[in-house]
Parts: structure tokens; C-alpha cells; sequence
């Protein structure tokens, strides 16, 4: 086998939800891909599968990038159609989860299996040796667990579980094929029962459901102490079991019990009676409209398994227990959990303590290193930080010390003691690498040239910190730093990376020092997400204070800096991931060139605050209009943008945010978000290296009054239709005359100073309106838009 793995078609055997889903993803990074599935008795013996790639449309989150991209699936069946698997380079098994019904497909289908593809399975938690056996001996070198996490587009773990014969060239060239290609964070697991994140995840869970039973604690306060509270997801405990579907946590559950017969913890491996009972009356969760609770109205209801009813949800945790939690220090928190007699505090030390016994437990027979398991738990379950690097924050020999004495107490869930290595280590992460318990050393993070491309990865607590950079020139505002001498890179420093006073001037500043000191600059954020926009508590205080000449300045400024991006001597080049809302994505439209991760999320959304883009955007609209328009009439295209404007959308991925015309042809998007910095310095090195000069400032052909009086007429038939409101009326027709140039004859070629103009004349005019700061202060208040 060459050295990568040239995934050019895939083929995805299964069409279930899960199998749908990969073969999306599989869409997405651009891969030509076969959805097999069970033949059809009518005509189209390929139905069952077409319906399966119509149904993703439906689904939400969308599985895929841009509905377009369901033209890159073709639909198949197991009886027509098995020779098109010798023509792919890599297949993908994704049938119900049992070993039998596995077993019985890969007997089918492998003498049609690529001579020289890879062949996984993605099963959740089944044997892959025990798949393996069915196969011929040639393909087994060439044949491993692929194990995406639902929903596969978003959920970036992905477990790769080599069998006893894979090739380890082959697991690299995957390994390197998921994190580059599709966009994964890989975890390595070892060939036990629900390998990783599923093994310490599901029992995570079941413990947290048996202390809250011993405890009595409600479910709606398990959930408020078990979400952000300590670092997990908002849908915490057991609203997480009813978006995943009772049903489908019940399977997980008695299905993985059989397979860990030899786990001491087993006997918690079991379904509540309260659970049960739901399950078999049909309350399976959101999927159901009920499950452990259940929406009335506006009201929230909770289970209340004494009464078996429902109540009115209070997801509050006890004022002691709140003070407690606000403990910054890591270890007096943990500690001070311990020692209160509080059942709520109980509570917490005990899922903690479980979870951190079980980790040490199967550290050495499920993982290479204490990394894995820590980032397969924080990718696959949305945990800010895994279970050995919560511990060692707390404190490792003190934390130890708690867990023995709980153990030795018969506190804990069993009495099975901590390994040795425990005691004999300081530390589980360290700089030099994570515990690797079978080598008795630390290991370093994988060396594949992959991760050579991730100029910033993801780091645990404790671990190897990624290089800082040089700084050449900062504020509190902005830095202009360096991983290579002649590319610059500029971030922001603000909170969200909000676009205020200071980060212009920063930028003014940063801009010609760059240009003193680079070849290029990449404009690029040590963090999601990119931008957020405007920092709106410098424009609530202005307002307040009535102070709108200092509002116009700073809208002037904005303008200023955005355009110092466009006419600066070297190439600046955004590299995006995240969200670039409002200011954020402006900036983002006036640099050279974009490289953005396909999971960016890209708006002009001023409008849901009243305003209109004032930091170039319009104008940049317009310019992109009049350069697409071949007859000489922007109109068509304009149309496209205003709607986009006015309705403040959001394109929910790059592709989507191209279709928009947020982002524009001169955009390269990248699937994984830790490798857009490395492409970004890529294409900046590139554009210097081609002789770069800015562009020059031309002018404009706009739509003019008769495009304005187009867009009036289609404002005021929304507005008749009770479809808009009178502000949203006032806004749109603010953004219409900036993008179409004003009252100008249609067709005049109009100077880039003059657009800038009519698009801060009109931002200034709708900042002045009541409308307009209750919608800022809303925003502020609540987090959600004001429709007023």
C-alpha cells in the first residue's frame, strides 16, 4: 500500500440512520460514496437506500454540509450491485449493532471486497477479532474497527480498533485519513467491550442514575449539578438520555452487560425500574414528546419516579452546594465536596470518585495512555475534561489518598483496590507525554506527520504545550505573533474575540508593523470562535450616554481597519473556524484569501439587532455583485445578498456560507478545524510568493433607485403580509440602499468612499431609534434576538 490512503469512492454498508449519516459525512469531505441496503420488492430494487439519502434532508442536526452535497451518495442494494465495492477504496460496515447480523453481511459480501481497500465496521462495542474470523486471511491485515460517534458530522471522536491482524500501516494511513479528510479527532482503542468513550461514558452515566436514586436526589437538580456546573455538557444526565432515546440508552445498556461479565462494576450495568417502566409505556424521550420530561405548553414537567408523575422542572442546585461549586481551586473544590454532609455535595464526590476508580481500572486493558481516554470522553461526550485530568487538577496523591480510603471504607461502588501505577505516580499527564500503564512510561503524542499539520492540537491538563509563538508587537486588544519568520499571525484578545475600539486600533497598529516585519499574514484566533462581532457593551454604554458622535468615529474606524486589510502590502489571508458573526465575518471578507473549516458558522447578522453591516460589508456586497454581474445589471445577485442581510442568516457550514455569498470563491475550506492554520500560512506563503499586490480600489456598478424600488416593493408586500415588522421594515430598507448605492441612476459606476458612506449613514440613522437600543440591550440581556 502507497504511503496515504487516496479515499476516491467509498461505499457504506447499512442505511440506517447511523449508516446514512457516515455516508454524509463521507459526502461532505467530497468522496464519491455507495449506500448499500436490503433490496426493495418493487421496481427500484435500490429504493430502501434512496429514501434513506432523501430522509437526511429531514433530519436535524443536518447531517450534511449543503443539501446539494446528496448527489455525491448513490443508492444501492446487496443483490444488483456488490461489484461496485471492488471499485472503492474504502468500505464501511454500519448494520444493526449485534454480531450475528455483522458476521452474516461480511460472509456475503466479501468476495466482492476491494483487493486493496480498507474494510471497517463501525460497531460501538462488539469484538473486532470476532468480525474479523469471517473474513478471508488476506483481508484481515486490512480490516479494523471505524467507530464514529452520533451524530457522525459532529461528534468529532472517532475510535479506530485495530484487530489482531491489521497492518499498523494501515491503521496510520486511516488514522490519518479520518483526522485530515474527515475532519476527526482518533482515539486508539483496544479490542474490549465498548472499547473507550462508550465504556466509561455509559457507565458514567449509570452511576450518576444509581446516586441520585440512593440519594433521592430529583432528576431535573441531577441535571443542573451534572451539566456545566462540572464541566459536562448543558443537556447533562438525563436530559442527554432522552435527546439519545430511552430506547436506545436501554440497548446500550443491556446489550454491553452480557459482554463485561468480568467487570466488578457490572452489577450497576442495570435499566432503574423507573426507567423500565417508561420504556415499556412508549415514553421514549424527545423522539416520543416524553421520556424524563415532558414539554406542556411553555412548562417544563419532570418525572418524579416515587409519585410516577409528572412536575412542574426547578433544575436548581442548593444554594450550599452552588457556593461550593464556585470554588475555582480544582482540589479544595473536590475536598470540600467530600467533606460536607450535604446530599447534593455527596452526590457529586461519589460520581467523580466512581468514574475516576473505573478509569484507573481499565486504563491499562481499554487504552494505550491516559490521553486517549481523557480526549475519547471530552470528543465523544462533550466533557471540558476527561477523568484523569480532572483528577490531577484536584490533586493526584490527595485525590488517591480520598478514593483508597472510600474503597477501604466500602463506600465506594466495589472493593476492588487502585493499581499500583497509581501510587507510583506524580502525575498522569506530564510535559514529556500521558501514563502509559503497559509501558510503565509516558507516552508522547502521536508522531504520524498528520498531526505535524496542527500547529495548535488540542492539549490535556498537564500534558505537552503546543509552541506560543514569538510576539512582535501586542495591546491588550491584539497580538501580532509568529510560528515561522515570515508569516505573521494576528488574534484578538477580547472576550469571544468581540470586535471593540480597542481591537481597531490594534489592527491599524498590527497592520503596518506586519507589513514591516512579514512576507504575509494570517488572521487567525487561538480559539473559537473566531469573532462575534461587535462588542456590544461599548455601544450600550455610548448609548446610554448619548455619545453618537463617538459611535460614529468608531463605525468610521471599523471601516478603516477592515480596508487596511484589503490594501496592505502583504497578503493577509483569514483563517476561520467557528463562528464569524456581524464584525467578525466582515473581517473575515476583506481578506485576500480564506481558509475555513467546513464547521464554520458565518453571518452578517446585524439585523437581529437593528442594524446593518457598517464595517465594509455592504459595501463588499455590492462590489461582489457588480463583478458577477456579466450584462452590466447587479440586480440578480444582489437579490441573493439582501435577502441574506435583511434576514440575518447564518450559513451553518463553508459550503453553506459560499452559497450565501458570505464567503466568496476565493475560499478554501479544510475539514478539520486544528489544520486551517497550517493551510492558511500555506496560501499566504503562496500569495507573497507569486509577487503580491493589493488590489486596487474600483469602482462600483449598483443597482441604483430602480434596484432600491425592487426591494421596496418586495418589503412592502412582506410587511402587508404581517411577515415583517415595521423596524424589520426600517432595517431592510437601510441595508437595500446600501447595497444598490443609493438614489443613483442604476447602472452608475460609483466610487468605494461613497458606499462606505451610505452604509454608516444608515447604520448611524438606525442606532439613533428606540427600536434599535432595545434590541442591542435584549440581545445583551437575553442572548436571543428582540422582534419589535
Amino acid at each position: 500500500m502507497t504511503e496515504q490512503l487516496e479515499v476516491r469512492r467509498a461505499a457504506v454498508l447499512g442505511a440506517g440512520v447511523m449508516g446514512a449519516q457516515i455516508a454524509a459525512h463521507l459526502a461532505n469531505a467530497g468522496i464519491e460514496t455507495v449506500l448499500f441496503e436490503l433490496p426493495g420488492e418493487g421496481a427500484d430494487r435500490s429504493a430502501p437506500a434512496q429514501q434513506a439519502i432523501e430522509r437526511l434532508a429531514k433530519l436535524q442536526p443536518a447531517p450534511l454540509a449543503t443539501p446539494a452535497y446528496a448527489r455525491r451518495i448513490r443508492a444501492a442494494n446487496y443483490d444488483e450491485d456488490l461489484a461496485e465495492l471492488a471499485d472503492c477504496d474504502l468500505v464501511i460496515e454500519a448494520v444493526a449493532e449485534r454480531l450475528d447480523i455483522k458476521r452474516q453481511l461480511f460472509e456475503g459480501v466479501a468476495p466482492h471486497l476491494p483487493p486493496a481497500g480498507v474494510v471497517g465496521t463501525n460497531t460501538s462495542g462488539l469484538s473486532v477479532n470476532a468480525l474479523a474470523e469471517v473474513l478471508p486471511e488476506g483481508l484481515r491485515g486490512r480490516f479494523c474497527g471505524i467507530h464514529f460517534f452520533n451524530p457522525p458530522r459532529y461528534m468529532h471522536l472517532v475510535e479506530l480498533i485495530p484487530g489482531a491482524a491489521t497492518e499498523a500501516a494501515v491503521l496510520d494511513q486511516v488514522e490519518a485519513f479520518l483526522v485530515t479528510s474527515l475532519g476527526k479527532g482518533v482515539v486508539r482503542a483496544k479490542d474490549t467491550p465498548n472499547f473507550i468513550g462508550n465504556r466509561i461514558g455509559v457507565f458514567s452515566i449509570m452511576a450518576t442514575m444509581h446516586h441520585a436514586e440512593r440519594l433521592r436526589i430529583p432528576f431535573d437538580v441531577v441535571d443542573a449539578l451534572t451539566g456545566p456546573a462540572i464541566g459536562r455538557p448543558k443537556s447533562a444526565t438525563f436530559r442527554t438520555a432522552d435527546v439519545v432515546g430511552l430506547d436506545t440508552l436501554a440497548h446500550v445498556v443491556e446489550g454491553s452487560a452480557p459482554r463485561l461479565s468480568d467487570d466488578p462494576w457490572v452489577g450497576y450495568l442495570r435499566l432503574p425500574d423507573w426507567l423500565r417502566a417508561l420504556i415499556d409505556r412508549g415514553a421514549l424521550g424527545q423522539k416520543s414528546g416524553a421520556g424524563v420530561y415532558r414539554k406542556e405548553g411553555r412548562q417544563i414537567l419532570v418525572l418524579d419516579p416515587e409519585r410516577g408523575e409528572y412536575r412542574p422542572a426547578q433544575p436548581q442546585a442548593a444554594d450550599a452546594v452552588q457556593t461550593l461549586l464556585a470554588e475555582r481551586d480544582p482540589g479544595r473544590k473536590l475536598a470540600a465536596l467530600r467533606a460536607s454532609d450535604h446530599p447534593q455535595a455527596k452526590f457529586l464526590w461519589a460520581i467523580h470518585r466512581d468514574v475516576f476508580h473505573y478509569a484507573a481500572h481499565l486504563l491499562g486493558g481499554i487504552a494505550d495512555n491516559a490521553r486517549d481516554v481523557d480526549l475519547a470522553l471530552r470528543w465523544g461526550f462533550g466533557w471540558r475534561h476527561g477523568p484523569f485530568e480532572t483528577w490531577q487538577a484536584a490533586g493526584w496523591r490527595e485525590t488517591a489518598r480520598a478514593l483508597g480510603d472510600d474503597i477501604d471504607a466500602g463506600r465506594a461502588l466495589t472493593a476492588v483496590p487502585l493499581p499500583d501505577w497509581v501510587q507510583a505516580v506524580e502525575a498522569v499527564h506530564t510535559p514529556q507525554g500521558s501514563w502509559a500503564p503497559a509501558a510503565g512510561d509516558y507516552r508522547a503524542p502521536s508522531p504520524l506527520p498528520v498531526y505535524c499539520r496542527q500547529r495548535q492540537p488540542e492539549t490535556v491538563l498537564g500534558g505537552p504545550r503546543p509552541p506560543a509563538g514569538e510576539t512582535t508587537f501586542e495591546t491588550e486588544a491584539v497580538r501580532l505573533w509568529h510560528l515561522e519568520p515570515d508569516v505573521g499571525i494576528l488574534s484578538f484578545r477580547t472576550r469571544s474575540q468581540a470586535v471593540s475600539r480597542e481591537v481597531l486600533e490594534g489592527v491599524l497598529a498590527a497592520v503596518d508593523e506586519a507589513e514591516a516585519r512579514y512576507r504575509a499574514v494570517v488572521l487567525w484566533q487561538d480559539s473559537e470562535p473566531f469573532s462575534v462581532g461587535a462588542d456590544l457593551k461599548q455601544v450600550t454604554a455610548a448609548l446610554d450616554a448619548g455619545d453618537f458622535d463617538s459611535l460614529e468615529r468608531m463605525v468610521a474606524r471599523f471601516q478603516e481597519a477592515t480596508g487596511r486589510l484589503r490594501s496592505a502590502r502583504v497578503p493577509v489571508v483569514a483563517g476561520l473556524r467557528g463562528m464569524a458573526l456581524g464584525g467578525g465575518c466582515e473581517f473575515v471578507m476583506h481578506c485576500d484569501h480564506v481558509v475555513a473549516a467546513q464547521e464554520s458558522y458565518v453571518g452578517l447578522v446585524e439585523a437581529g439587532v437593528g442594524l446593518i453591516p457598517a464595517g465594509g460589508g455592504c459595501r463588499e456586497l455590492a462590489r461582489r455583485a457588480a463583478v458577477q454581474a456579466p450584462d452590466g445589471d447587479p440586480f440578480p445577485f444582489l437579490r441573493h445578498y439582501f435577502e441574506a442581510v435583511a434576514k440575518a442568516e447564518v450559513g451553518r457550514s463553508a459550503p453553506e456560507a459560499r452559497r450565501l455569498g458570505l464567503l466568496g470563491p476565493n475560499t478554501t475550506t479544510v475539514m478539520h478545524g486544528q489544520e486551517v492554520l497550517h493551510v492558511a500560512m500555506a496560501h499566504a506563503r503562496a500569495l507573497a510568493e507569486a509577487g503580491y499586490r493589493p488590489p486596487l480600489p474600483e469602482p462600483v456598478r449598483v443597482a441604483g433607485r430602480e434596484g432600491l424600488a425592487n426591494f421596496e416593493g418586495m418589503l412592502a408586500n412582506y410587511r402587508a403580509g404581517g411577515f415583517i415588522s415595521e423596524h424589520d421594515h426600517a432595517v431592510a430598507r437601510a441595508a437595500a440602499a446600501a447595497l444598490c448605492g443609493g438614489e443613483v441612476e442604476s447602472g452608475t459606476e460609483v466610487d468605494q468612499r461613497w458606499l462606505l458612506r451610505l452604509e454608516r449613514e444608515g447604520f448611524m440613522a438606525l442606532l439613533r431609534s428606540e427600536a434599535t437600543a432595545a434590541r442591542i440591550r435584549h440581545m445583551l440581556e437575553t442572548g436571543k434576538p428582540l422582534r419589535n
